[in-house]
């Protein structure tokens, strides 16, 4: 049986005696519309001396790294870990771990601990270096400093974009991804200044970017049309898809 979690599924838990030492939440939590709903009654899902972490994006990275391609319709929000404390008291957990991944420009796992969880100090987001100050991230003076840089970016691929058309150089992209949709998008990018995307999901290939209306075709269209520019869109597996394709392309330089 597959339920969401929460309140009542914790209690149900609790009264069969099937609390859990460890609870995982990896890329889920930004999905969550009520947090009270999905912490209520921690105490029905986990042991008392049990551990909760969460991975999600970090909120800090995505607005100083302007990573505004990574937000996706799914997401109902994006936390700071001063907010991440915050709704973690609120259902009696207590923050005492922080550790930064890369995955996808840059996510965090948050562990939280029940009170009575002996051994295991409490760590304040103030003392969590790798946060900084995140608890500004949603001033206005940061959220206009944010939406500049997303400007600029856009800015300067339209500029990019239009200078290599007017020169003659074929452009294609690689990886119909969320993030690049969201950035072509946001360009007002279009088939006149990008001829083609190609990914290696079957289930992409002969369909069109949403919005866009630009063409997706299989990886084989690199080395048949030999771009002599190829724009990677998911640029957090840039090197990963460079170094994959290196041989189809054959090409005397990659943009990403």
């Amino acid at each position: 049986m597959r339920e969401f979690f929460g309140g009542a599924l914790g209690t149900r838990l609790a009264n069969e005696g099937k609390q859990a030492d460890l609870i995982l939440g990896n890329n889920v939590y930004a999905h969550v519309s009520r947090y009270q709903r999905f912490h209520a009654r921690p105490e029905g899902g986990v042991k008392p001396g049990g551990v909760v972490t969460l991975e999600f994006p970090h909120l800090l990275r995505l607005m100083e790294e302007t990573q505004f391609d990574t937000v996706y319709h799914e997401h109902f929000s994006y936390l700071s870990l001063h907010t991440v404390a915050r709704i973690f008291a609120s259902a009696g957990l207590r923050v005492w771990d922080v550790q930064q991944l890369p995955t996808h420009g840059g996510a965090c796992v948050y562990s939280g601990a029940m009170p009575r969880t002996p051994g295991r100090p409490v760590l304040p987001y103030r003392r969590c270096s790798p946060q900084r100050s995140d608890s500004v991230c949603g001033s206005s003076r940061a959220t206009a400093r944010s939406s500049r840089r997303a400007d600029r970016v856009k800015n300067d691929l339209l500029h990019y974009l239009i200078e290599q058309k007017r020169a003659g150089v074929s452009v294609a992209a690689y990886g119909a991804a969320a993030k690049g949709n969201t950035l072509l998008n946001y360009a007002g990018v279009r088939p006149d200044l990008l001829d083609y995307v190609c990914d290696a999901a079957p289930s992409k290939q002969g369909k069109y970017m949403p919005g866009s209306h630009i063409p997706i075709f299989p990886p084989a269209q690199l080395r048949a049309r030999k771009p002599q520019v190829v724009l990677i869109l998911p640029w957090n597996i840039a090197t990963e898809v460079t170094a994959q394709h290196a041989l189809r392309l054959r090409l005397g330089r990659e943009v990403s």
